[in-house]
């Protein structure tokens, strides 16, 4: 039986239009760019920190604090900052149009998918705003920006129960980055073509390597998130850099913290390399 398309051609037009205009294009692979050097930074320092070399758990925030302090660090951090608010136009396009057309029917699973892009959006929009505010010098912020949402929504009616859904949620994520690195079905994303099959070769196995690393910090991060709500406690909850602070408090945490390190940089390899040759439209 013939699968069915969802999306009728009065609509799959001008999406295909949207994804494919240039600069929707190019704000999106300039997006993977500047997301991809964001991952290599933060997998840096936690590398140098897991070898005693005078690097440190830190999260995405730390990582934007690390690029401004370099030689022209503000000139950096300002294509870093245009890259990331390419990156979080391209999930909006992603949530609205759903132009890779990952998934060919209207199901669960693509809901899913649209409400992660949607939060993704939300994040890179908070992270291009962190970067702003440290080009123009009013600094970033210190604080663990999830354990201060943990407490503030512990605090309203319900909050319990929203924050150990969102716990929940951030594990299932985590679980699926695993999966998705354990298939490792990523050269469907890549326009082949354009690509060796050496290219090819390194650029799923960065992918697998990367994915996965995300997905242990993420599930690391869920799990704190459903503890802080079991015992109505804000503080208990972890961002990125309280995840991997965790993972080098445990047994031969130095050798674990390295290699999810190490799968931090593979990430931010990987994710420039999507932006060289990742396919933005299947409509």
């Amino acid at each position: 039986m013939a699968q069915r398309n969802p999306i009728p051609e009065g609509i799959k037009q001008p999406a295909r239009q949207v994804a494919s205009h240039p600069w929707v294009e190019r704000l999106a692979r300039l997006g993977y760019a500047a997301k991809g050097l964001v991952y290599f930074t933060v997998g840096l320092l936690a590398a140098q920190a897991a070898i005693g070399s005078g690097g440190k758990t830190t999260d995405s925030s730390g990582a934007l604090e690390t690029i401004v302090t370099q030689p022209f660090g503000k000139f950096l951090l300002s294509i870093v900052t245009l890259g990331l608010i390419g990156y979080a136009l391209w999930r909006l396009v992603q949530t609205i149009l759903d132009p890779e057309n990952s998934t060919q029917e209207m199901n669960a699973k693509r809901i899913a998918k649209r409400l992660g892009y949607a939060f993704s959006a939300i994040a890179y929009i908070g992270l291009a705003i962190t970067a702003v505010k440290l080009i123009i010098g009013t600094g970033g912020s210190n604080s663990d920006t999830v354990e201060d949402w943990t407490v503030y929504f512990l605090s309203q009616p319900f909050g319990r129960w929203l924050v150990a859904l969102a716990g929940l949620v951030v594990i299932g994520v985590g679980i699926s980055y695993l999966y998705q690195a354990y298939k490792g079905k990523l050269r469907r994303y890549f326009k082949l073509e354009q690509m060796s099959r050496k290219e090819q070769t390194w650029a799923v196995r960065l992918g697998r390597f990367g994915i996965a690393a995300r997905g242990i910090v993420f599930s690391i991060i869920g799990i704190f998130l459903t503890l802080a709500a079991i015992k109505s406690d804000g503080t208990q909850a972890r961002g990125l850099g309280g995840a991997l602070a965790v993972l080098a408090q445990q047994p031969f945490g130095a050798w674990v913290l390295g290699i999810v390190s190490l799968g931090l940089i593979a990430y931010g390899i990987y994710s420039v390399i999507e932006a060289r040759y990742r396919r933005t439209s299947n409509l």
